[in-house]
């Protein structure tokens, strides 16, 4: 019996976004104040805030109970994440791919919630007065994956009609 690699071996992608992650964000947090920002093109600055909720600020005032259930969040979805990693095979690319970026952001989002309490947000879009929420590479890596997620559904759907198609044609 052959033994075909799963989609396990696409953690180093979780390692580098979780590494990467927090090594900007302990950059951030050592060279910048609290709200200070720094300029870095016409539409971007580097801005040093804190997110004591989730995505945009989800529940941010909410008294702290949300820390604890965003961590358990984390480790959840990443656990079950793994599982997928696990029955997928390692040809499956962007699936594995995907679900090792959000495992990466996921967790290094974690582990700043559980060190500090709240999550270090820096990269800041904007145009004129308009601010885009500023977010971090975790938030980057978890959106990838989500985005990577969408490519390969729509790739399995078109393959799948491809194949009914063909599997019509070979009928007739």
């Amino acid at each position: 019996m052959v033994k075909t690699k799963s989609g396990l071996s696409f953690l180093w992608l979780s390692a580098v976004a979780f590494v990467f992650d927090l090594l900007t964000k302990y950059f951030v947090v050592q060279k910048f104040a609290l709200y200070e920002s720094v300029n870095i093109l016409p539409i971007f600055n580097l801005t040093y805030v804190r997110n004591y909720g989730a995505a945009f600020s989800f529940l941010a005032d909410h008294g702290g109970w949300q820390k604890y259930f965003f961590i358990v969040l984390a480790i959840g979805i990443s656990l079950m994440l793994m599982y997928f990693l696990k029955k997928n095979t390692a040809t499956q690319k962007l699936q594995n791919a995907a679900y090792a970026l959000i495992i990466g952001g996921a967790l290094a989002n974690m582990v700043d919630r559980t060190y500090h309490g709240f999550v270090v947000d820096f990269l800041d879009f904007y145009w004129d007065i308009y601010h885009y929420p500023v977010f971090n590479i975790a938030d980057v890596a978890i959106c990838i994956g989500a985005g990577l997620l969408m490519l390969d559904a729509f790739k399995s759907e078109k393959k799948n009609l491809q194949d009914k198609q063909t599997e019509k044609s070979g009928q007739k």
